[in-house]
């Protein structure tokens, strides 16, 4: 075992010095010539920098007018906010949330359909794999989609939506069946 150590010792510094002795010529003639070369050519005579006009600056003087750095404030008109918060429509915020609420309704997935003396169920996969049995009045998405109907193709949905004027309106969706 020793004399193997040693073998393998002996024959890495003969490597070594091999190595180092072949780094040692003196044999750079060409690349001398090459500097010399590159030297010798004449310089490229590079154009100045055009002279540019001096920018001329404006100071911004509108103090009575909107800043133009905030967004603009619209405001519908007071008969339209009204009008639109007055139809009766809004989400019943004090019932219990379902857990197909949790998640928006284009995550989930339609997988099937359930039917028995005459009542109806879907089938519908949420995101992380889990499938739940609902029924029409069961809520699903974040939109306070409440069930309406279910047929062997689809879910049908009625959302409720903020109307962009203070208010609420309904939407009709629907979840189709996944291939």
């Amino acid at each position: 075992m020793i004399r193997r150590h040693n073998t393998a010792l002996t024959v890495s510094v003969c490597l070594l010095v091999g190595s180092l002795a072949a780094c040692s010529g003196n044999n750079t003639q060409d690349l001398s010539s090459y500097v010399e070369a590159v030297k010798s050519r004449q310089q490229a005579r590079i154009e100045p920098l055009p002279e540019f006009a001096p920018f001329e600056t404006h100071l911004y003087q509108a103090s009575g007018e909107r800043d133009p750095f905030t967004p603009p404030l619209y405001s519908a008109p007071k008969s339209q906010v009204a009008a639109a918060s007055g139809n009766g429509i809004q989400p019943d915020h004090d019932r219990a949330r379902e857990p197909l609420e949790s998640e928006p309704l284009d995550s989930l997935r339609m997988v099937g359909t359930l039917e028995r003396q005459q009542n109806s169920w879907a089938l519908v996969r949420m995101s992380d794999s889990t499938i739940h049995r609902v029924k029409p009045g069961n809520f699903m998405g974040q939109n306070h989609g409440k069930i309406v109907q279910i047929t062997e193709s689809e879910l049908e949905l009625t959302e409720i939506v903020p109307d962009g004027l203070g208010g609420w309106m309904e939407r009709q969706a629907a979840l189709a069946l996944s291939e």
